[in-house]
């Protein structure tokens, strides 16, 4: 029986080394069973658990709490499409962040009531907004068009659309944003859209950020409230605010490593770092995150400690954020997807082949292609760790090289960094790419020159195992949404379980 290579074997030639949990290490710790996952499901193939999401998401909540604010956390369904998360985050009493026809149809399929949702989707077609509303489920409105649309339906229907408009901010200390409109504009749209009728009923706000910044999204709550008021006195019931998502969370195990990649790359004079000298945008070393390319991968506050520097932000004279929604009985919401999904899930490819380019540069070929961990980031700036079954053949002396994919493009590299394999690499390795759970396997997949997509298993709860033990291989079952079609219905030939059951 094989054993798994040491953990930090393979790194690039300044490690990033990517936290896990003790699932994942479970797993990694036997080869045979990694490989029985790739031999059952093929390469790559994405390895769910998803019994953190629970207590990550409660250390937003106990965060809230701690600050005299009810906090309700809604899942972003976009950052994993299994429907495994659906069903745990109901068992778990989540409500979900729903952006598609697809999404919306399945949430209400498992029995997520309309009160435990809301459709955030930056495009609503006219079958999705009419699913919505006849569910009865909020909405959040982005712009004047949208809200003329949702007010048609909800008449022809002779219904009260629950919304909750998208406010862009006016602060000049904020970005520029494509979502949302102000609060001004928002004021004329909603009085338009609501006469003859009144088919809108506004029950909060909600925004949309870009990037991390606690400093901002305080700056932007604090706008939120004084538009509460404002409608408030109008007649309006609101009662809540949104936030949206962007809660921040940590990759890695040491902000050193952080620290030193972006020296290095930064000093990298002979572009021996990176693919052919890649900058990956970088900006500024010293920085949490240094590129607007990349996602900070390593970052100070995270989670809880990061919610609580937003409610503690001063908002007026001797009053802080949490005070004032406190103070208007006022419940905070929040959308988070790769925070929540933190260590719920990894990535197993195997080794396809080992050549060298024209002119000489290493390459590791993998069965797989880049859309199947990346976001919309310029890299993956995590370690992938390597495992080695029994049964691989002629392992190769070490030396340094890339990863690259199945796609026939010259950029197809899976990573951009120049990796480490002090042990070589053989055909039959494995390559695990931890914590992929959030967005990294599911947001840009692709099935370009008709390559399947990667399978999603999940694991199944103890009760439902048959006495495996836990980590072994038929402890994972395949998640129901490799059989659901593109209406979002499940395969009416399929046997494929909808994922993990309450």
């Amino acid at each position: 029986m094989g054993e798994a290579v040491t953990a930090d074997a393979v790194a690039g030639l300044t490690p990033l080394t990517g936290r896990t949990e003790p699932w994942m290490e479970e797993l990694l710790a036997h080869p045979e069973r990694c490989a029985a996952l790739i031999e059952e499901y093929g390469s790559p193939v994405n390895v769910l658990d998803f019994a953190p999401l629970g207590r990550n998401a409660a250390e937003l909540v106990e965060a809230a709490a701690s600050e005299g604010v009810r906090l309700g956390v809604y899942v972003a369904r976009k950052a994993n499409k299994a429907l495994g998360l659906v069903h745990e985050a109901r068992r778990v009493g989540l409500g979900i962040d729903v952006a598609s026809l697809a999404e919306l149809t399945q949430c209400l399929d498992v029995g997520f009531a309309a009160d435990d949702m809301i459709l955030t989707a930056a495009v609503k077609s006219t079958a999705l907004i009419e699913a919505a509303l006849a569910a009865g489920v909020l909405v959040s409105l982005d712009n004047a068009d949208e809200a003329e649309d949702v007010a048609s339906i909800a008449r022809a229907r002779g219904v009260t659309a629950r919304v909750a408009p998208r406010l862009a901010s006016s602060d000049p200390a904020i970005a520029p944003t494509r979502f949302g409109m102000t609060a001004r504009d928002w004021d004329r749209v909603v009085g338009e859209a609501g006469g003859g009728g009144t088919p809108l009923r506004l029950e909060g706000i909600h925004f949309h950020l870009n990037g991390y910044s606690a400093r901002e999204r305080a700056i932007v709550l604090r706008e939120a409230l004084t538009w509460t008021d404002a409608l408030r006195s109008r007649g309006h019931a609101i009662a809540f605010i949104d936030m949206g998502g962007g809660v921040p969370m940590r990759y890695l195990e040491d902000r050193e490593q952080w620290r030193r990649f972006w020296e290095a790359l930064e000093g990298d004079r002979e572009e021996v770092l990176t693919w052919r000298g890649d900058r990956l945008g970088l900006q500024d070393p010293r920085a949490d995150r240094p590129s607007a390319s990349v996602y900070p991968y390593w970052q100070e506050r995270v989670r809880g400690e990061w919610l609580r520097d937003v409610l503690a932000a001063p908002a007026g004279e001797g009053s802080t954020v949490a005070r004032e929604l406190a103070a208007r009985g006022l419940e905070l919401r929040c959308e988070p997807g790769r925070s929540v999904l933190d260590g719920c899930g990894l990535t197993l490819a195997s080794v396809a082949f080992r050549k060298s380019t024209s002119d000489g540069v290493p390459l590791v070929g993998l069965h797989m292609n880049r859309t199947q961990v990346r976001s919309t980031s310029a890299d993956f700036l995590v370690d992938p760790r390597w495992v080695r079954p029994a049964d691989t053949r002629d392992t190769s002396e070490p030396f340094e090289g890339f990863l690259v994919g199945a796609y026939c493009v010259e950029e197809e590299l899976l990573l951009r960094r120049r990796l480490c394999f002090p042990d070589g690499v053989a055909r039959g390795d494995i390559a695990a790419f931890v914590n992929t759970g959030g967005y990294l396997m599911h947001i840009l997949e692709s099935a370009s020159h008709q390559l399947p997509l990667a399978a999603t298993v999940v694991k199944r709860r103890p009760q439902a195992a048959s006495g495996s033990s836990p980590g072994s291989e038929s402890a994972w079952v395949r998640d129901g949404i490799d059989a659901v079609g593109a209406t979002g219905a499940a395969s009416a030939t399929g046997d494929v379980p909808w994922g993990p059951m309450p």
